[in-house]
């Protein structure tokens, strides 16, 4: 398995694929990868020489931020949010959705397993 940044990468998939599995690489960026470094898209993961992979590792240092770096960026742009106390700071602070959706249902991957309240007991006629 070849080893990019700490990650290795699967050997039987396609390059632009296989390069996927880095945090901070989507599809679009694989093949604008492959594109840059003239590579085929379609060979193979295992047939990338030594050669090919410190190219992409060093592309990848030098024009794009992953894997360690963006998921520091990202928790310290969260910790800015909060820290000022603007209203998507808040959201995060209070482990609800930050980008507007309804709360009244959904939204149980941020809010957690339901937490049952006790119902009132019915008023008894007089």
């Amino acid at each position: 398995m070849p080893r990019i940044q700490g990650v290795d990468i699967p050997n039987d998939k396609p390059v632009y694929i296989s390069l996927t599995y880095l945090y901070g690489v989507g599809r679009a960026s694989a093949i604008n990868i492959c594109y840059t470094l003239g590579l085929d898209l379609h060979a193979k993961a295992k047939d990338l020489t030594e050669d090919d992979i410190t190219r992409i590792a060093h592309l990848l240092e030098k024009d794009y931020l992953t894997e360690g770096q963006l998921r520091r960026k990202v928790q310290q742009d969260i910790a800015r949010l909060r820290d000022i106390g603007c209203y998507r700071g808040l959201r995060h602070r209070r482990g609800l959705p930050a980008r507007g959706q309804r709360t009244k249902t959904n939204a149980r991957t941020r809010k957690g397993v339901r937490k049952t309240v006790a119902g009132k007991k019915g008023v008894k006629d007089r």
